[in-house]
């Protein structure tokens, strides 16, 4: 029924230890040579390819930071697309986050840069099993600056009310900027014009030659909506935001429940 699964990865895919649980990882190897798989996440590649290869899809493209960088792996690594953040609006973001000392981290490519190892940096290190170069955000951009170097994603972590500050300036500045909290203490910041939907689309018209609607996708957050609204088949997990649910097509276990899993075995078990 399906060529295609394109999936979210926190939040959908992983369990409550933030794993790939073997039933998921069981149903993917057993499909994955019939059918495309596609990680689609406000993830950096790194953080994203030690799942990939649990799930011995690792020749498969990937859609990272929410579709601002799309790469493909087949043969070799080929970057299909990218869209980053004007230096400009970079290098504002690092000197107010330094001058109200909040967390900013940036990344690029497959590199994040964070400011300190700090209780921020060493949360999203045991969440991703990534590394980050440590150097100060007003040093990055000093290297930056000659060639005008963005950022893919910059994620800003700390008090609630520094990041309702934040917001608040961006929003003033008409910043071109997508602007999303997952929770009261982060704050990811991408480039307004990217989606994982279009990335997607764009993966399967120059790469997959796949129709949108023979693929089946899955998420759970804000930034899924338009991708679950354009494929075949859009399932959001039992966990998912009220407004993830009324778009989708249908609604499955939470995905700490192998919520994915469940829907992939009743479609291709």
């Amino acid at each position: 029924m399906f060529k295609a699964i394109c999936t979210d990865i926190d939040g959908t895919l992983l369990n409550p230890e933030r794993e790939l649980s073997k039933r998921t990882i069981d149903i993917i190897k057993s499909l994955k040579n019939d059918v495309a798989v596609v990680l689609a996440s406000s993830r950096m590649p790194a953080a994203m390819r030690h799942l990939q290869e649990s799930l011995d899809i690792m020749n498969q493209p990937l859609i990272c930071y929410n579709g601002g960088y799309i790469i493909s792996q087949n043969d070799s690594i080929k970057v299909l697309d990218s869209v980053t953040i004007p230096f400009a609006l970079c290098e504002f973001i690092a000197k107010w986050s330094h001058n109200e000392n909040l967390h900013a981290g940036f990344y690029l490519d497959d590199d994040w840069y964070a400011p300190s190892e700090d209780q921020w940096t060493l949360r999203e290190i045991n969440n991703t099993k990534v590394k980050a170069a440590i150097l100060p955000n007003l040093d990055l951009m000093d290297s930056w600056k000659a060639q005008e170097k963005g950022a893919h994603k910059i994620m800003c972590m700390g008090e609630p009310k520094l990041i309702d500050n934040l917001v608040a300036e961006l929003y003033s500045m008409d910043a071109p900027l997508h602007l999303y909290r997952s929770k009261d203490t982060y704050l990811e910041i991408a480039p307004l014009q990217i989606s994982k939907a279009s990335a997607l689309s764009q993966l399967l018209q120059t790469e997959l030659k796949i129709d949108i609607k023979e693929v089946i996708a899955f998420g759970d957050n804000y930034n899924d909506i338009e991708m679950l609204q354009a494929v075949g088949c859009g399932v959001a997990v039992g966990n998912a935001k009220d407004e993830v649910k009324n778009v989708a097509d249908e609604i499955t276990l939470p995905g700490k429940e192998d919520g994915v899993a469940a829907t992939l075995e009743k479609y291709f078990g």
